[in-house]
């Protein structure tokens, strides 16, 4: 059993969903993210994505890319994500990295799955790489006992979904919409119908992301999904944030509010 395997475990026997956050690595600096991904944890979240700064990130929306462009100018490598990975786990928290492919072969397939797994790292999502096309990485990653995230669509084809499901380990990730990560008024309702049809062919936990960002949405969600993924409300609050240390609080208070939305499993009353 793996590490994201025991926290799906250990939130379905609370009668809840799991809160992942997610932020990416380097922003507002290094050490400014790891301190801000510490917060998070301590105030609720189950789970961390470390996000690889990446030049043509295609998934994600403006939020997220200008957070990721400060984090390149700042010099924000491989190496430093894979550090703020490390300094992550060592509070026991489970930390996963959200990456794009391209930088993966560029360090090297077999090399990236390894140092992953030995800074601590349970798994890696990887948003433009599809399962037929990824053999390498599952064999790589199986190699190095890291967790395999895949993501499915409301556009996705039943034979998509199954074929997705089997690649991925950990959970399968349902994007909740079509278009780039950002928040939204109220989330879509394609993501329940997905949901289901992802339940029709495996056991796997699934975790719903893009455009959560209240208590009231996660409740929503939650109430289907054995994961709650929230990111770009994150990184809004970060980069609001006067200086590091209130985007610290921002962040923290942030991951509080929608750990008690995840425990609530509902609409308001």
């Amino acid at each position: 059993m793996s590490r994201l395997d025991e926290v799906f475990a250990r939130t379905r026997s609370e009668g809840r969903a799991a809160l992942v956050a997610y932020l990416p690595a380097g922003y507002p600096g290094v050490e400014g993210g790891i301190a801000a991904l510490t917060a998070m944890v301590g105030a609720g979240a189950d789970v961390v994505e470390v996000g690889l700064p990446y030049s043509d990130p295609l998934m994600d929306g403006p939020t997220i890319q200008q957070a990721v462009e400060v984090a390149l100018r700042g010099g924000t490598r491989t190496p430093d994500v894979l550090r703020t990975v490390e300094a992550v786990a060592r509070t026991g928290a489970v930390p996963l990295v959200m990456t794009y492919w391209n930088p993966v072969e560029r360090y090297g397939v077999v090399r990236f799955a390894r140092d992953l797994a030995d800074a601590g790292g349970c798994g890696a999502i990887t948003p433009d790489l599809t399962p037929d096309e990824a053999g390498e990485w599952i064999d790589a990653a199986r190699a190095a006992d890291v967790d395999t995230v895949f993501l499915v669509a409301p556009s996705s084809t039943d034979e998509r979904i199954a074929l997705t499901a089997k690649a991925s380990r950990g959970f399968l990730y349902a994007a909740s919409t079509m278009g780039v990560t950002g928040t939204r008024e109220a989330v879509a309702d394609t993501a329940a119908a997905l949901v289901a049809r992802v339940r029709r062919v495996t056991d796997l936990p699934v975790a719903v992301g893009l455009g959560v960002s209240t208590r009231d949405q996660a409740a929503e969600v939650a109430a289907y999904a054995d994961g709650v993924i929230v990111g770009s409300a994150f990184v809004r609050r970060l980069l609001d944030a006067a200086d590091d240390e209130v985007g610290r609080r921002a962040v923290a208070e942030l991951a509080a509010e929608l750990s008690r939305g995840v425990r609530r499993r509902g609409p308001a009353s």
